[in-house]
């Protein structure tokens, strides 16, 4: 339901019909963004992007050595929220239990991208973390929407 007054009020249906759609892919690209970095950090995919580990017991001394101990722990509770969260937010599982762990990996990661680069992504900044995070917290809020496993089963997670 569209609450804004519209220019052109006549495309009032066709942004309802739309919502839904647009939700849904929204979503799915929030959940489907977390699988390469999930693939990188615990398989070694993706070489030569700009990171220092290529498996958990690199991701496990990186998170060592800039203070997020015990790294051994960390490791595999980012690649489990990378590659499970992220493929059941894609497809509106369990769509606000899985946002739970992902929005706060993402506001530590925005901590992180703020110690290293402050704002621009450019300089490795949060500019690109903080939006996930902002879209996340958006997908919390709202559930599955009506294009979801969620919605499928009857469920509102």
């Amino acid at each position: 339901m569209i609450d804004t007054p519209l220019v052109f009020p006549q495309l009032s249906h066709f942004y309802q019909t739309l919502a839904p759609f647009a939700y849904a892919l929204l979503r799915a690209w929030v959940g489907l963004a977390l699988i390469p970095h999930g693939l990188r950090n615990t398989f070694g995919c993706f070489p030569n992007t700009g990171v220092r580990s290529y498996n958990l017991k690199e991701l496990a001394a990186q998170l060592d050595e800039t203070g997020y101990r015990p790294g051994r722990f960390w490791a595999p509770a980012i690649s489990i929220t990378q590659l499970v969260g992220g493929p059941l937010l894609a497809v509106g599982l369990f769509t606000r239990p899985v946002a739970v762990p992902i929005l706060i990996f993402l506001l530590v990661a925005n901590v992180e991208r703020w110690r290293v680069g402050k704002y621009f992504w450019t300089k490795l900044g949060l500019e690109y973390t903080l939006m996930w995070t902002i879209v996340t917290f958006y997908v919390l809020i709202h559930g599955g929407g009506f294009y979801s496993f969620d919605h499928w089963l009857g469920r509102a997670f």
